[in-house]
C-alpha cells in the first residue's frame, strides 16, 4: 500500500512538472525532493551531492561529449552535399531511386553524429529541395526523412546508447556491437518499404534523369572520407584499439581534419560547434543528474523492488513482458523525448528485464528502436518538430507521412525478437 501511495505521489509531482513546462531536468530533481521529503528521513542535501557527483564523474561518459561535438563540426562542413552527390548515381536503378538517398544518407549521417534531430536535419537540408525539383511525393520525401532520421539512436556512435550502458553499467563497445547489424537491417528495411511503395505506384513520380551515372569512381571518391572516419571510430572500438571515448577523441580530430581539407569549417562555424556540443552536452547531464536522483528517492521508498517482485510473482511470458513495454514505451514516448524516457525509467526496469532473463545487449537494442518509434509520434516527437520547421508543413500531415515507417518499425521490433541473434552473434564473435 505504501508502494502505491509512493508511486501517485511521484508520477503526480513529475506529471505537473513537466505540464507546467518545467525542464526535464529539473523536473526529475524535484520529484525526488518531494519523495525524499515525504517518505524517508535521509539528508536530502548529502543525498542530492553525493548521487550527482557519482552520475557526473563516470569516465565513460567522456564519450558524450566528445561525439557530440563530432557531429556538430561535420553539420557544419560540406558533408550533406558530399553525400548526395555520391549517393544518389548508386540509387538510380533501385525503386524509389532518389528517396533511397534520404534513407542511405542518413545511416551514413547517423554513424558520424549519433543524433537523431541532427541527422533529420541534416540529410534534409540537402534532399529536399533535390526531390521537390524532381516532384517526388511530400509525404514520401517527409515520411522517409521522418523514419531514417531515427537511425541516429541505434548506428553506432548512439549517444543514446552511451546513456544506457553508463544507465544499466554496461560496455559501450559491446552495445555498440550489438546495435551494428540491427541498424543495417533496419534500414534495408526502410529501403524495402521504399521499393515496395514505389512498384505500386508506379507512374505517380518522376525517376532519376539529371544524376550523372558516368562517373561512379568519382562520386565513390567524394564517399571516401567520410566512409574512412566512420571506419577509423567504429573499427577502433570493435577491434579493441580504443575504447568508446578514446575513439570519440579520434573522430573529433578526423571531422576537423575533413573539414580544414573541405575548408568548409570557419572560425565563427568552429565556435558554433562548440557552442552547440556544450548546449547539447549539459542538457543530456542535466537530465542524467535528475534521473539520478530520483532514482534513489525511488529506491529508498522501495518502488523498484516492490514492483521487481510483483513481476516475478505474476511471471508473465518474456514474450509478454515485450509487449507490455513495447506499447509502455510508446505511449511514454508520446509526452517525453527519447533521452528522458531511458533515464527515467531504467531504475525501475531494469530488475524486470533482468529478472526476465533478457540479455542486456540484447535489451538495448530492442530499447533503441522502441525510443525511435517515440521520436516521430505526436504530440511530442522531436524529429517530427525538426520537420515542421524545414518543410513549413504542419504536424497532422507530418505524422501521417511518417505513419508507415512507424509501422516498418513496430515489425522489426517482431524481427529482433524473433531473431535475437541479430544483436547478441556480433558481440559473441568479437569478443572471443
Amino acid at each position: 500500500m505504501s508502494e502505491t501511495i509512493s508511486i501517485i505521489v511521484f508520477l503526480s509531482t513529475l506529471f505537473l512538472c513537466l505540464g507546467l513546462g518545467v525542464w526535464v531536468g529539473a523536473a526529475l530533481l524535484a520529484t525526488a525532493i518531494v519523495g525524499m521529503a515525504l517518505f524517508t528521513s535521509a539528508p536530502i542535501g548529502d543525498s542530492m551531492a553525493v548521487t550527482i557527483w557519482g552520475e557526473q564523474s563516470s569516465w565513460t561518459l567522456t564519450a558524450l561529449p566528445l561525439f557530440i561535438w563530432m557531429g556538430e563540426i561535420l553539420f557544419r562542413t560540406k558533408l550533406s552535399e558530399t553525400l548526395f552527390k555520391g549517393l544518389a548515381p548508386f540509387m538510380k536503378g533501385l525503386p524509389g531511386s532518389l528517396l533511397h538517398v534520404n534513407i542511405g544518407a542518413s545511416a551514413v549521417f547517423a554513424a558520424i553524429s549519433g543524433s537523431s534531430a541532427a541527422t533529420v536535419a541534416t540529410v534534409g537540408k540537402m534532399s529536399i529541395p533535390e526531390l521537390r525539383a524532381r516532384k517526388y511525393p511530400e509525404h514520401m520525401i517527409i515520411g522517409t526523412l521522418s523514419g531514417a532520421g531515427t537511425l541516429g539512436l541505434l548506428i553506432p556512435p548512439s549517444i543514446s546508447m552511451i546513456i544506457f550502458g553508463v544507465t544499466v553499467n554496461e560496455s559501450i563497445s559491446k552495445l555498440f556491437m550489438a546495435a551494428m547489424i540491427p541498424g543495417l537491417c533496419l534500414a534495408l528495411l526502410f529501403m524495402a518499404y521504399v521499393a515496395c511503395w514505389s512498384i505500386v505506384n508506379r507512374g505517380s513520380f518522376n525517376p532519376i534523369q539529371d544524376v550523372d551515372v558516368s562517373s561512379l569512381g568519382r562520386r565513390l571518391a567524394d564517399l571516401l572520407p567520410v566512409l574512412i572516419l566512420i571506419a577509423a571510430v567504429i573499427g577502433s572500438i570493435y577491434t579493441g584499439v580504443a575504447t568508446a571515448t578514446e575513439a570519440a577523441a579520434l573522430g573529433v580530430v578526423g571531422a576537423l581534419l575533413l573539414s580544414m581539407v573541405q575548408r568548409s569549417l570557419s572560425w565563427s562555424s568552429f565556435q558554433e560547434s562548440v557552442l552547440g556540443s556544450v548546449r547539447t552536452t549539459a542538457m543530456i547531464m542535466f537530465i542524467l543528474m535528475g534521473a539520478g536522483f530520483l532514482s534513489l528517492a525511488m529506491g529508498f521508498t522501495g518502488i523498484p523492488k516492490a514492483l521487481a517482485e510483483v513481476i516475478a510473482d505474476w511471471e508473465p511470458p518474456p514474450l509478454a513482458l515485450i509487449a507490455i513495454l513495447t506499447v509502455f514505451y510508446i505511449v511514454l514516448g508520446m509526452f517525453l523525448d527519447g533521452l528522458s524516457s531511458i533515464v527515467l525509467t531504467m531504475a525501475v526496469i531494469e530488475p524486470m528485464v533482468r529478472a526476465a532473463g533478457f540479455d542486456m545487449l540484447w535489451f538495448g537494442v530492442y530499447l533503441m528502436i522502441v525510443v525511435e518509434m517515440a521520436q516521430i509520434t505526436p504530440p511530442i516527437g522531436f524529429n517530427l518538430f525538426v520537420l515542421q520547421g524545414m518543410t513549413g508543413k504542419d504536424i497532422g500531415f507530418i505524422s501521417k507521412a511518417s505513419f508507415p515507417m512507424f509501422l516498418v518499425m513496430c515489425l522489426f521490433v517482431v524481427i529482433l525478437v524473433l531473431f535475437p541473434g541479430l544483436a547478441t552473434w556480433l558481440p559473441e564473435v568479437l569478443s572471443k
